[in-house]
């Protein structure tokens, strides 16, 4: 009851990328970036399993959607363009799409290998959902996003067999996109999601945040007034869905957390911490969290995590802010056995 995990990303060592920023450049290369890559996913392992999370953090990665594009034929990262993301919240240099899309090879299979190796817990494992992919990069070849979604829907479906052949225990698509382009998710959001999920045996998972603690995400966050209801709009369609849990933002945001009431008979990975603060949190504070929604979903479908990937943030913050969340579950997690006694 009450099993922790994270939304997906931890902040890398600085001898492996640049600290505090997205899209941070490696400072290695060739086989010793390789082997860095895999030192930091069992460092990261080694960090989550004392705190009792259960992900490879993203540590061999540069971002989490172009992690994955990056080995997919028929994009051109030289092809770079600047453009606005999430609808126009910010600005990144994305690469461009110039042809039919295919995998060259395994994209995660290196990772999710060195992972499901070194840890006997349950393994999840995350990629990039469709219409956050598509969102993300610029297209000179299909000229229509469903089309384009649908086709690195393909894509990702092939890659999260690998993985569950792997041994991973469950498999995330993040969709950030979903809190901003809420009608859509309805129209061909969620039946590209169904796309990608399609056939996979593993549990699956959404996640759906309000984004990295970034400035360009807090400004935006400031400006969604007294209570943040996107959720309201697409959670329907997900308690319909094929897809198993939902990872939401919920610690430091203003979501009324009776929307959770929304996903009936879905598992809430329950977002108790904030990722957009430098404060740690108090077991308590986590604990007060799980608490209020377990009146909306059952606790027994209730998994604390963070309310978004940890990738920009300091190390050590993020270690402090994940042994809160262990505590705080543990706490929660006395009160309740308590209760059922």
């Amino acid at each position: 009851m009450l099993e922790t995990t994270i939304a997906g990303s931890l902040p890398k060592p600085a001898w492996l990328a640049k600290p505090r920023m997205l899209w941070a450049p490696w400072q290695l290369e060739g086989e010793a970036l390789v082997e860095a890559k895999r030192d930091a996913t069992l460092l990261a392992l080694k960090e989550q399993e004392d705190a009792g999370i259960d992900t490879d953090g993203e540590q061999a990665r540069q971002h989490f959607v172009h992690g994955f594009l990056e080995n997919i034929k028929g994009i051109d990262f030289t092809r770079r363009v600047t453009m606005g993301i999430r609808n126009n919240r910010y600005n990144a240099e994305v690469p461009t799409v110039t042809g039919p899309l295919r995998r060259k090879q395994s994209v995660h299979g290196f990772e999710a290998e060195i992972a499901r190796a070194h840890t006997r817990r349950r393994l999840k494992f995350t990629l990039p959902g469709p219409m956050t992919v598509v969102d993300t990069i610029a297209d000179a070849h299909y000229g229509d996003k469903i089309a384009l979604a649908m086709a690195f829907a393909a894509l990702l479906n092939d890659e999260a067999h690998e993985l569950a052949k792997i041994g991973v225990d469950v498999i995330q698509f993040d969709e950030p996109a979903f809190n901003v382009y809420v009608k859509e998710v309805t129209e061909w959001g969620i039946a590209a999601l169904h796309r990608a999920a399609e056939g996979l045996l593993c549990k699956t998972a959404v996640h759906i945040c309000y984004g990295y603690g970034i400035k360009a995400n807090i400004d935006w966050k400031a400006s969604l007034g007294a209570e943040w209801r996107q959720y309201e709009a697409i959670f329907p369609a997900l308690a319909t869905s094929r897809i198993d849990q939902v990872s939401v933002e919920c610690a430091g945001a203003k979501v009324p957390i009776d929307l959770l009431g929304l996903l009936r008979g879905k598992e809430v990975l329950l977002g108790a911490i904030d990722v957009a603060s430098e404060r740690v949190e108090t077991p308590e504070e986590v604990a007060a969290t799980i608490e209020q929604a377990s009146r909306f979903v059952p606790v027994e479908r209730l998994y604390p995590c963070t309310n978004c990937g940890m990738a920009p943030m300091d190390r050590s913050l993020a270690i402090s802010k994940l042994v809160a969340l262990s505590a705080g579950a543990a706490l929660a997690r006395g009160r309740f056995g308590s209760q059922h006694r």
